[in-house]
């Protein structure tokens, strides 16, 4: 077992929706990189012999931030972000740990590639990366993976990416599958035909700027249809990413139903609009597209009131080639390891969410949908602390983004709020 230098982080704000705690304490991490307390009286028993003593005075402490959906390049596509990159923005961001998708080339869709994923990971990575392995195979819709040997294999849910599943027949199957292994499903509701062409949020604005649209009922309609699966299957069923207010009622029926579903949100569609498109800027085209600033408001109300699970920053990185293009041509997607983190603290700051809801959006839910070990600051669990400022002013600028690729909406914005510290198993991975 590796040992690191015990740490005692006093006078720290500690937030941990894993025990409902908001108290300002002190947390104590073992020499097995592991929490020994955390709490108002975490050091009634004294610090550790040669620990390193940090004084957090004005800072809060929370459970390392888990982001359920993150693509990269690697393999394939190592140019937009391999793996390491990839860590590195996550530990700028206050990410701990994180699910990459299947969508790289090859598809993660064999036992070897989720393998090579979590050796890489384990020789390059900062923080914890954790492998969602393909549904079916090539994400072509058709044929199954081989789920059990998978999820053995170290695969922690089931998606098909940026695809719809589109056949029904397949997704009960696959569902009724996963089922036996208690396997998490994720999808992405996206209708094949529906809005097959659009590029943005169908609508006035849409037809301001000259460009087909997608209507919501494309979102809605698969949804609709993978809940009432997942009822019928009993599976674990994940919506990856929902954005409009229907997708979210839609969700809160098939649970009195008692369909065992959860969803997500991406941080985007919480912070942005379609208006922000503004000139064509394809940094904003994005899948599903930014929405009206109606639906965006009703999210947050999601978010705040628990129908909408978790925020995740759906990070898509893209290279020049692909954004620096007409928007109707340009791909979809945008990096946002780095900002996940500050833009939902907005949500905090104007008070739309509490700090306590946001960090179990971010952190402690994920952890628990997908089975992993952290999202807590509990005694006994790994060390996985991000420190925050929750009123460090800062710019987001091209020259400062970790990430290889530069394709962020968030670019030049101004932010109140930022990890400034990154443990992860007790070592600082990352400092401002």
């Amino acid at each position: 077992m590796s040992t690191t230098t015990p740490l005692v982080l006093k006078n720290v704000r500690i937030v941990d929706p894993s025990r409902s705690i908001d108290e300002v304490g002190t947390i104590v991490v073992g020499a097995d990189g592991r929490i020994a307390a955390a709490g108002a009286d975490a050091l009634n028993q004294g610090a550790p012999d040669g620990a390193e003593v940090r004084d957090c005075r004005g800072l809060t402490a929370v459970p390392g931030l888990v982001d359920a959906r993150v693509f990269t390049g690697e393999p394939g596509a190592e140019h937009r972000e391999t793996i390491a990159s990839a860590s590195r923005a996550a530990a700028a961001g206050g990410v701990t740990s994180f699910i990459v998708m299947p969508d790289t080339d090859p598809v993660i869709d064999d036992i070897a590639l989720v393998e090579f994923v979590r050796k890489t990971a384990r020789d390059t990575a900062l923080v914890n990366v954790y492998p969602a392995a393909a549904l079916t195979k090539g994400l072509d819709g058709v044929e199954m993976t081989e789920m059990g040997l998978l999820q053995e294999a170290g695969a922690v849910a089931f998606t098909n990416g940026r695809h719809g599943l589109h056949d029904t027949q397949v997704l009960r199957r696959a569902m009724t599958y996963a089922r036996e292994f208690s396997a998490v499903v994720a999808l992405e509701a996206k209708d094949k035909y529906l809005g097959a062409n659009g590029v943005m949020n169908e609508g006035l604005f849409a037809s301001w700027l000259g460009l087909s649209g997608v209507p919501k009922e494309a979102e809605i309609i698969p949804l609709e249809r993978d809940l009432r699966i997942a009822t019928l299957t009993r599976a674990k069923y994940h919506a990856a990413k929902i954005s409009v207010p229907e997708s979210a009622e839609a969700i809160r029926v098939a649970r009195e139903r008692g369909a065992n579903v959860t969803c997500a949100v991406s941080i985007n569609h919480l912070s942005l609009n379609e208006n922000d498109i503004g000139e064509y800027r394809t940094f904003f085209k994005l899948s599903p597209p930014l929405r009206s600033e109606d639906d965006r408001m009703a999210m947050v109300e999601a978010i705040a009131d628990g129908t909408v699970d978790i925020i995740v920053s759906s990070h898509d990185p893209q290279d020049v080639d692909t954004k620096r293009l007409p928007f109707s041509d340009a791909a979809d997607g945008a990096i946002g390891l780095e900002t996940m983190l500050s833009a939902a603290l907005r949500l905090h700051h104007s008070g739309q969410v509490s700090l306590m809801r946001l960090i179990d959006a971010m952190s402690t839910r994920p952890a628990r949908i997908f089975g992993l070990d952290a999202g807590t600051l509990k005694p006994g669990a790994p060390a996985d602390i991000t420190l925050i400022d929750l009123d460090e002013p800062w710019l987001v600028s091209k020259e400062a983004i970790v990430s290889r690729s530069k394709n962020t909406p968030f670019e030049d914005a101004r932010f109140s709020g930022r990890a400034v510290s990154t443990y992860v198993r007790g070592r600082r991975v990352h400092s401002l």
